[in-house]
């Protein structure tokens, strides 16, 4: 679990994260983008593993904006599009997360662990 001191008290009830809400923010880690490209996105970063459709998209884009983890931005004034990038609380959820994903996968490869070896 990630240290109570750097995520706010109030977002440590989304760790971990939901596969949907860590590839969007994978994907806008990257840079701003509109929708569809983070759908796009989150396809080539799961290698195709991971899809989620417009409804998934945009309900999890929503409930991230209300969290202020991403906010949209006018990279496309006076268009369709509606773009979106990370908040410093957004980069700082994401960093964590990874970071708690890195050390499960460092545990799991400690030569003592014989999970991968059907033990």
């Amino acid at each position: 679990m990630p240290a109570k001191t750097s995520i706010p008290d109030d977002l440590q009830h989304l760790f971990p994260l939901t596969p949907a809400v860590f590839f969007i923010l994978f994907a806008l880690s990257q840079g701003e983008k509109h929708g569809y490209a983070i759908m796009q996105e989150v396809s080539v970063l799961s290698d195709g593993k991971f899809r989620m459709g417009p409804g998934t998209l945009y309900t999890t884009i929503q409930r991230l904006l209300e969290l202020s983890l991403i906010e949209e931005t006018d990279a496309d004034s006076g268009g369709r599009r509606r773009y979106y990038r990370l908040t410093r609380t957004g980069k700082l959820v994401f960093k964590t997360e990874v970071s708690r994903m890195d050390a499960v996968v460092r545990l799991a490869l400690q030569p003592k662990r014989q999970l991968l070896e059907g033990a």
